[in-house]
């Protein structure tokens, strides 16, 4: 019977599908709970959804439609089911398949459902939460009858659901169901109501969501249950799925929501109600399905998500709801604890009327810091207890101390062998939030300011630590913080009482004794506490390093109050997804990551290498900043010995500064012999602007096309890199662009031997246009290998001719040596020198202090006579003795160690490789360059020169993740190799580049 009635279904649809669509396709079906579902496959291979609705609201069911037509005018972008119109143009139409039915056949979308994904991960509910974000801001615009329902799955009215209550069978699921919607319709709906209210999709469930290979949201089905209600639910029902056999559930919730926030920001009410409305949600589906049960019992769909509802209700109901809020708020950029700030400046404020905690003698007023490391990993771990205090004696008679202390923010991941655990995701608490004062037992613990005791604790049962005393104290404003002071002896804090008053400097207990506090030496864990979660006189004394940032707005750095000479926290080192959080969120995102997709997080150099925090080491040829080698011990001995004696603005008189000068003015011909020192060569060629409009009496600026000299404003104006590209503004007044000399694709090419004089008339062609309005140049920029014109050498007698047309027409002529000067063009010490040239200015940045903040402009007396017209010039920081220092220390290096030499003969050997490899690689067109200042361009065709500039994205991304070698592109289409690797650049890391460019190559020709 039940074959018969399916095989005349098949007929009918294969019959509806033919006479409405014209199309003939292979059925299967999919789960629904109140509609037929299929997934059709035609016989042209296309896939279709069809939907045929049951018999009932045709206000719904038109919503569901206009919403679909409503997205696909306003977000066609979104991954969503679009309607197939049939042969007459209807996007529905009525069908009588086993029953009265309507018929609606969609586009199909690829990808697996969410609950059946492998590859699902934080990554996926970040992508949800963008997508619903994405969804809900178009969706503010769209209104519609049937969704103005009510509706027993919109959450924002769960408090109706009180009344379903009884009919959950099992008393303990019963109990919590009620207590989560009464704390709903007591606390929550309230807030709620001050919220966005607008229609949303409602039911991103982990059937409606699909994924693709990569785990990606490829898909978002189902308009079914849409309903106008509060914005914020739409988070809370996403989540609720997103979650389940997550490992960290609440980390899931806030990436869902932090996500969403990006694109559609909520206010910090919403986001401090979404782990409220999550446990809603599963509390409404147990009152939905006890009740849908018991009206329907055969319908076994109604039963697939309520075993997975309870196991994750009950999980969210083991976590700290303080901190699972905090998360949430800090994953929206709010404040995780929105008293902290306050809290810390409070303390700031008042830091100087504070009393010491613990007071040292006047014999001994100095204070050792405790480095665990040395001690074990822990002061207690790997030692006996007795052996653990003798440690800790020795320190401090060692330091002539009177007491040490532990970090905050330090590593405390052991304690007996075992983890501290948070919530029921296994995250291990292991960082320190306070600071340990170590002192013999029995010393007096001293109040810093008034207070009134608040919780009394001690663990003597649980762990055997001697017992905690949480002290509470209120700010200007009134906001309540505590202090919190651990292993207490027992004598002591018996005396106290809850809500005794305790004065300021009041010594209120002791240090306990190792024998009361679990064999633990001796010591005072002393603690903020912006909010102690609930826990009162259990307040952890360690946070979760994942989590960092929440509890360092629940723990504060307590340095503040005690005040010590000494260093008492650590950074907290983490992960990199949350350092790029945090970039963009405190830096801006305009601040750009190298290799954004898969980010390094750096922590060491090397010569030519860098050292990731894992130990995995990167063969840098991209870096010309460390530009005599990362961390050349020359060089951090010439910073660290001189920082040492002093650091101080150049009003001083000061050795350093005068020889400096000196040195790198000896660097240069006569008349180049005047410095100004300035901390960037952004700085210097704004200064460089400057002395040239001084000098001249001219302003306007003659620069070569897609150049880049700096990012003030006064540079982005004459770069064209910057003014004509993405959120440019355009080419200013004052500026005239000269044709770029590019003799591999520009007008005159290699082998034109007139191929300089004639780039150079470009230059005489923006003078003559100035001169037509009456104005005359004051500068032109350039530089002596084009940098971001694609690593270009400039063609022979180019500058020679340019300068000499803009000398005759009254302007300076200026080299930007911020990129290739200091010997990296190997035949020369400064890249102009290549055209046999003498510039009116240079300016250098970037290497003259191997990765330290310092640049330099050079000219004659002449010009910088002319600009000492009145105006006192000062740079704060430009030739600072540190800075004076290191550049000396740069310049010892660079003639020491033979660099202009080593960098023109490994140069030569790496374009040699790359020549001799373009014979067997069409992918090079051209390869350029001196010294170790290079590009290879890469091109589909010799003849076309169309560039490949989605070939060398490929190279760039194998080099890096199968050779372990940095490199990027450059030039106008992105298709240019950029080499500049720091100077020591070995003849063995050049061969091992160019064998892994063979590679590489090789597989891109391959289609790899």
């Amino acid at each position: 019977m039940v074959r018969d009635r399916m095989h005349a279904v098949e007929q009918a649809i294969g019959t509806l599908l033919r006479d409405a669509y014209g199309i003939e396709a292979a059925l299967a079906p999919l789960p629904g709970e109140h509609d037929l579902n299929l997934r059709l496959r035609a016989t042209d291979g296309s896939d279709y959804l069809l939907k045929l609705h049951a018999a009932g609201d045709d206000v719904e069911l038109d919503m569901q439609m206009a919403v679909l037509d409503y997205l696909q005018s306003n977000a066609p972008e979104l991954p969503l089911s679009r309607a197939i119109r049939t042969r007459q143009g209807a996007v529905s139409i009525p069908a009588e398949i086993d029953g009265p039915r309507t018929a609606r056949l969609l586009t199909w979308l690829p990808g697996t459902i969410w609950a059946k994904s492998t590859v699902r991960g934080r990554h996926s509910a970040e992508a949800l939460g963008r997508l619903l974000g994405q969804l809900d801001w178009h969706l503010q615009g769209f209104t519609h009858a049937g969704a103005r329902r009510i509706y027993g799955w919109d959450i924002g009215r769960a408090d109706m659901h009180l009344t379903h209550v009884a009919m959950i069978g099992d008393a303990h699921k019963r109990a919590s169901v009620h207590t989560i919607l009464s704390h709903f319709t007591d606390n929550v709906l309230p807030r709620l109501q001050a919220c966005p209210r607008q229609v949303i999709h409602n039911d991103a469930n982990d059937y409606n969501v699909l994924l693709d290979e990569a785990g990606n949201v490829s898909g978002l089905l189902d308009f079914g249950d849409m309903v106008e209600t509060f914005r914020v639910v739409e988070i809370a029902v996403a989540a609720a799925y997103a979650l389940i056999g997550e490992r960290d559930a609440v980390g899931t919730i806030a990436a869902v929501t932090g996500a969403y926030h990006d694109v559609n920001p909520l206010s910090e009410t919403e986001a401090e109600m979404v782990f409220d409305l999550v446990r809603t949600r599963y509390a409404v589906s147990m009152c939905m399905a006890a009740k849908q049960i018991r009206d329907n019992p055969d319908n076994t769909y109604l039963l697939v998500s309520q075993e997975d509802v309870w196991r994750e209700l009950q999980r969210l109901e083991t976590e700290n709801r303080s901190i699972a809020v905090a998360r949430i708020r800090d994953a929206c950029g709010f404040a995780a604890i929105p008293s902290a700030a306050g809290v810390v400046k409070w303390l700031e404020r008042n830091a100087h009327d504070f009393v010491p905690i613990v007071r040292p003698s006047a014999e001994r007023p100095e204070v050792a810091v405790l480095d665990f490391s040395v001690a074990g990993g822990n002061c207690w771990a790997g030692l006996a207890p007795d052996a653990a205090e003798a440690r800790i004696d020795a320190i401090l008679a060692k330091e002539h101390a009177d007491f040490a202390i532990g970090l905050y923010g330090e590593n405390r991941a052991i304690y007996q062998g075992d983890a501290f655990e948070t919530g029921t995701e296994g995250a291990r608490r292991s960082v320190h939030l306070g600071i340990d004062i170590f002192v013999p037992a029995g010393e007096p613990v001293y109040a810093p300011f008034a207070g009134t005791v608040a919780f009394i604790h001690d663990d003597a049962v649980a762990f055997g630590f001697g017992p905690t005393v949480l002290l509470q104290h209120d700010t200007d404003d009134g906001t309540v913080f505590w202090t919190l002071y651990g292993h207490l002896a027992r004598e002591g804090v018996a005396r106290l009482s809850v809500g005794q008053p305790i004065a300021k400097g009041e010594a209120f207990a002791e240090f306990g004794a190792a024998s009361e506090n679990g064999q633990w030496a001796p010591h005072l864990h002393f603690q903020i506490v912006t909010d102690h979660l609930g826990l009162g006189g259990r307040m952890h004394g360690v946070g979760v390093r994942d989590q960092w940032q929440v509890w360092r707005d629940v723990s504060p750095d307590p340095s503040v109050v005690l005040g010590l000479p000494v260093p008492a926290s650590v950074i907290v080192a983490r992960d990199k997804d949350f350092l790029v959080r945090e970039r963009h969120r405190r830096t801006g995102r305009s601040l750009s990551i190298a290799y954004s997709a898969a980010p390094l997080k750096i922590v060491g150099g090397e010569g030519a290498w860098l050292i990731e925090e894992d130990g995995t080491r990167w063969l840098d040829m991209v870096n010309n900043v460390c530009h005599v080698g990362h961390c050349h011990p020359r060089v951090v001995a010439a910073a660290q010995t001189q920082i040492g004696h002093l650091n101080t603005n150049s009003r001083y008189l000061h050795d350093s500064l005068v020889e400096y000068a000196r040195r790198l003015t000896a660097q240069f011909p006569d008349p180049l012999n005047v410095c100004f020192f300035v901390n960037s060569g952004s700085e210097a060629n704004d200064l460089a602007i400057r002395l040239a409009r001084a000098y001249t009496g001219n302003r306007d600026i003659i620069t070569i096309d897609h150049a880049y000299h700096g990012h003030l404003s006064s540079l982005i104006d004459v770069s064209p890199y910057k003014f004509a590209g993405p959120g440019g503004e355009g080419q200013p007044a004052h500026v005239r662009v000269a044709e770029m000399p590019d003799l591999y694709r520009g007008r005159f090419r290699y082998g034109d031997a007139e191929a300089g004089n004639r780039y150079a008339d470009s230059v005489k062609d923006q003078i003559e246009a100035l001169a037509a309005h009456g104005r005359r140049p004051a500068l032109f920029f350039s530089e002596g290998i084009l940098g971001t014109g694609g690593q270009l050498p400039l063609p022979d007698n180019y500058l020679n001719q340019a300068f000499a047309f803009v000398r005759e027409a009254g302007g300076l002529c200026l080299s930007d040596e911020v990129q290739v000067g200091f010997g990296r063009v190997g035949r020369h010490m400064w890249a102009h020198e290549l055209q046999g040239v003498v510039p009116d200015i240079v300016t250098m940045g970037k290497p003259i202090g191997n990765g330290h903040p310092m640049a330099a402009v050079v000219t004659t007396e002449a010009i910088a006579a002319s600009f000492a017209n009145g105006m006192e010039y000062f740079n704060t920081f430009g030739g600072n003795p540190v800075s004076a220092e290191i550049g000396l220390a740069v310049l010892d290096v660079i003639r020491d160690e033979r660099l202009t030499h080593h960098c023109r003969v490994i140069g030569d050997r790496l374009m040699d490789g790359a020549r001799a490899l373009a014979e067997r690689h069409g992918l090079i067109g051209d390869v350029r360059g001196s010294g170790l200042f290079n590009g290879i361009e890469l091109v589909r065709s010799r003849e076309t020169l169309e560039p490949a500039a989605a070939e060398l994205e490929r190279l760039i991304a194998g080099m890096k993740s199968r050779h372990r070698i940095l490199l990027s592109s450059e030039g106008p289409h992105h298709n240019v190799l950029k080499i500049k690797p720091p100077a020591p650049f070995s003849a063995e890391d050049c061969d091992r580049f160019l064998n892994a460019l063979d590679e590489e190559l090789t597989l891109i020709a391959k289609g790899g």
